[in-house]
């Protein structure tokens, strides 16, 4: 019986940096009545509250939820009608400046400057630092069309990889990359979800569309957690219907 059911957020529960419509709002409340829900993502705090927490209906069980934003190096759970940060894997100033200037070199050594751009293309994070190729406030559209096989990523990580091994490097959502401390990635929270809520990795099942070789969900793999790839937040849709049937 699975008693916590995980997700990534963009591109699992939602577009991306887009809010739940409101048939996944409705769905992850009506989970949160059977079972625990947690949300993974390589985005801060702000995009969750951007993206989810104002949508969630009523109805939902709030004290059943565990948001980890930024690949799990922060962890924040409901208590007394409020959101409770419980801890912050931040980087060091000397640490987030060697990614910065690693991440500028690996674009200009691959030549994948983009021709155009919308906002800021790195941002610190604190306990992460994300690249976005087109931007933070990169349209949809042109999101999707940027680099939808992971390739251009790939070689700009593989260069990182030499530049920053001390560092763990991740592909995630639709445009970016992320950098964090060693052993801080979504299986880092998982093992929080598992420590600190008594829940075994057996009892959990995790849903991520970047679960491939190099993507942001793929370390969680490394659990034993029961995983599930999806191609996007309608077949997440799916798939909660099916947990949510199960469960009742």
């Amino acid at each position: 019986m699975k008693k916590l059911v995980v997700f990534d957020l963009d591109g699992t529960l939602a577009q991306s940096k887009s809010a739940l419509d409101d048939e996944m709002a409705k769905l992850l409340a009506e989970l949160s009545t059977v079972a625990k829900v947690s949300i993974i993502s390589g985005g801060d705090w702000p995009q969750f509250e951007k993206q989810v927490l104002g949508h969630l209906p009523p109805n939902g069980k709030l004290d059943n939820f565990y948001l980890l934003p930024t690949c799990g190096t922060k962890f924040f759970e409901y208590k007394n009608g409020t959101w409770v940060k419980l801890y912050s894997e931040d980087l060091s100033p000397d640490q987030r400046k060697k990614i910065i200037a690693s991440l500028e070199q690996a674009v200009t050594q691959t030549g994948f400057q983009p021709k155009e751009t919308w906002g800021e293309l790195i941002e610190d994070r604190g306990s992460q630092i994300t690249y976005s190729a087109l931007g933070q406030q990169a349209p949809l559209d042109a999101k999707k069309t940027y680099d939808p096989d992971f390739e251009k990523r790939k070689k700009i990580k593989a260069v990182l990889d030499t530049l920053i091994p001390e560092f763990s490097v991740a592909l995630g959502g639709s445009t970016s990359i992320d950098v964090t401390l060693p052993g801080i990635d979504k299986a880092y929270g998982m093992h929080k979800l598992r420590d600190m809520l008594g829940i075994q990795f057996s009892e959990m099942l995790f849903a991520g569309d970047a679960l491939f070789p190099g993507g942001n969900d793929n370390p969680v793999r490394s659990t034993g957690t029961d995983c599930i790839q999806v191609r996007d937040p309608e077949e997440t849709k799916r798939v909660i219907e099916t947990v949510v049937d199960c469960l009742h």
